[in-house]
């Protein structure tokens, strides 16, 4: 049985609640994939934004990912132990420290990558592909909503 915490039925039909437990079970399922590889969530994170940006800037990155600056020198310091990344002198600006992709590092998030996909697999599995992918064209209005919804907008 899943491992739901109780709460009465008014709350229990609330889309914020529902939100809620499915977020937390989908955080819990991507978390436990991506420790099968010995990736935590954020360093997952950092990973997936420095091969989407970079190089980038430890300094930039941080305040894309809204990570407090010390707390990422961490990150990307355990990932450099790893070998996962690289951290240069940023040619623009020496005072701050690039950070790009290594090869080790490129595969480590293809496999990662795999099993977040895997994780979200299971967590929508009782929906068919049509239902995945409106679940998640509405769960991005939601996340970003650029104006209310209209009459019109049903027609």
């Amino acid at each position: 049985m899943v491992d739901v915490p109780y709460a009465p039925a008014r709350i229990r039909a609330l889309p914020s609640w529902l939100l809620g437990r499915a977020a937390a079970r989908g955080h819990r399922l991507v978390a436990e994939s991506l420790a099968r590889e010995g990736m935590r969530m954020m360093h997952h994170a950092v990973l997936s934004t420095v091969a989407e940006l970079g190089p980038v800037s430890q300094a930039d990155l941080g305040r894309t990912l809204n990570v407090d600056p010390k707390d990422m020198a961490a990150l990307v310091r355990d990932l450099l132990v790893e070998d996962l990344v690289i951290r240069t002198p940023d040619p623009e600006d020496r005072r701050k420290n690039a950070i790009s992709m290594s090869a080790a590092g490129r595969r480590r998030l293809r496999r990662t990558e795999r099993l977040g996909d895997e994780a979200n697999d299971e967590l929508t599995a009782a929906l068919t592909p049509a239902e995945r992918e409106q679940l998640v064209a509405l769960l991005a209005r939601m996340v970003a909503p650029k104006r209310p919804p209209t009459a019109e907008d049903a027609l």
